[in-house]
């Protein structure tokens, strides 16, 4: 094969990649293509392939199977440090013996760049990362949030085509892990590389990605932008692994709604369903559904209902500003729509009952 892709437009080209350990497959026929100076979020349960996926980008490990391009050349036989690649590690892997501004130099100087430039280079950084005048601190004081940029600037610092972290944020506490997702989002705008990064908080993917690739069992199930793969699942995986699910086996209980011959189980998310205060709602009556509050849950700025529908067990968002609810209350809902779908395909079907200016949507 030749050691260009011209034919491609993409940045990054994934070709029917397998990689196995022992008798584990982690990579099942993998292929897809990335964009340049977009960020791609690599979003799958534990175990489902993600991290091998990067480290074979990276070259950290090498698939049994398949190629890799990036920029058009095929980087197969080359090793990491050939490949334009800046790693972020999940646990920061910064020199503890090393303060920060030897940390961040430390891949310029393994290049031979000069001390003018690498001074420059270092200072850029600090400030690109929000951290200057901490350079001649030393890891152990610093704190998660901090650590984590100098590891980004580390990563930028040789000034590579292709920026991966793998799970950079997993090791940081929440607020601090939110206020970085923000952060990171806007400075790969800013730089514009071309970035990757692993996680399995969807909430994170969702937020920070320009695509998301989802993973399960070594494959990859679905890539798309956030909004369509959340709205429109392409497999019975991705219907139930997006989203806070409940999974329906005998649908037809619920009115507006008949059990397909081809499909035998259902989907239902929070935001399909509308809930009221028991006999508060008169409209659509003829698919208003009776059921139980069994738990309250307070998120901060709303709560999270769980209802007994017919022995179905489900969530749905409810508002801090509506009347109050209690634990074993009976209310009313409406449910608008569900995702259907039996061992290889998935499809959306909208309750009957419901005309288009009734439909309750994202």
């Amino acid at each position: 094969m030749a050691d260009t892709l011209e034919q491609k437009t993409a940045y990054i080209s994934l070709q029917h990649i397998n990689k196995t350990f022992g008798n584990y497959q982690a990579s099942k026929d993998v292929t897809f293509d990335i964009e340049k100076g977009k960020l791609y979020g690599l979003l799958g349960p534990s175990g489902s392939g993600k991290t091998t996926i990067l480290r074979m980008i990276a070259g950290l490990e090498h698939q049994d199977e398949g190629d890799i391009y990036i920029d058009g050349k095929l980087v197969n036989d080359l090793q990491p440090s050939q490949r334009g690649i800046g790693f972020v590690f999940q646990n920061y892997a910064l020199f503890p013996y090393l303060n920060v501004y030897d940390n961040i130099a430390y891949g310029l100087k393994v290049q031979k760049k000069d001390k003018k430039y690498i001074k420059q280079r270092v200072e850029e950084l600090l400030d690109l990362v929000g951290l200057p005048g901490l350079e001649k601190r030393y890891p152990s004081q610093l704190s998660g949030g901090q650590k984590q940029r100098i590891a980004f600037a580390r990563a930028l610092a040789p000034n590579p085509q292709v920026l991966l972290l793998d799970e950079p944020f997993a090791a940081i506490d929440a607020k601090v892990r939110k206020e970085l997702r923000t952060w990171l989002r806007e400075m790969i705008t800013r730089i514009g590389i071309t970035s990757i990064f692993v996680t399995h908080d969807q909430d994170e993917a969702i937020e920070v990605a320009d695509e998301i690739i989802i993973t399960n069992l070594g494959k990859v199930e679905q890539v798309g932008d956030p909004v369509s793969i959340y709205q429109t699942p392409k497999t019975p995986f991705v219907a139930q692994f997006i989203g806070q699910s409940a999974i329906i086996d005998n649908y037809s209980v619920l009115k507006g709604f008949d059990n397909s011959d081809k499909y035998s189980k259902a989907v239902i998310r929070p935001e399909f369903i509308k809930i009221f205060k028991y006999g508060t709602h008169n409209q659509n009556e003829s698919v208003l559904e009776d059921a139980i509050v069994k738990h309250i849950i307070f998120r901060g700025n709303l709560f999270e209902v769980e209802l007994d529908v017919h022995g179905i067990q489900i969530h749905v968002d409810y508002p801090l500003t509506e009347a109050p609810l209690e634990v074993g209350e009976k209310v009313q809902i409406i449910i608008s729509k569900l995702y259907v779908f039996d061992e290889n395909d998935t499809e959306t079907i909208i309750n009957s009952g419901l005309d288009s200016n009734s439909l309750y949507y994202i």
